[in-house]
């Protein structure tokens, strides 16, 4: 278990649903990768490199609604900058499994 954070540290975390409408491979990246343009509603369009290709096609990614992080600091990975953080949770086989939600829900929307 990590170190034990305080209910503010949770709020600075600003984890929002958004659906991924573009998804493109990413041959730069040093670990097999995805490229993703994600659509946060009022909050505009992200894009993202993911590293889920074990588990997920360009197919089964497009148009998916996701959970991501939208407030980290954009960060340069090979040529293409990344400027929010999907989740997902490593399976047994070390694979990551997205963390979605159970029913449809309007982009830009909060995980509280």
């Amino acid at each position: 278990m990590k170190e034990e954070i305080t209910f503010e540290d949770f709020l600075k975390v600003d984890i929002r649903i958004g659906t991924i409408i573009e998804v493109h491979d990413f041959p730069k990246a040093r670990k097999p990768a995805y490229q993703l343009k994600i659509d946060f509603g009022a909050l505009g369009i992200k894009k993202s490199s993911a590293q889920i290709t074990d588990l997920y096609t360009k197919e089964d990614l497009l148009n998916k609604q996701v959970s991501v992080i939208v407030n980290f600091k954009p960060r340069q990975i090979a040529n293409f900058m990344s400027e929010c953080l999907v989740i997902g949770v490593y399976n047994t086989e070390g694979d990551v499994v997205l963390l979605q939600p159970s029913k449809e829900i309007k982009n830009g929307e909060q995980v509280s």
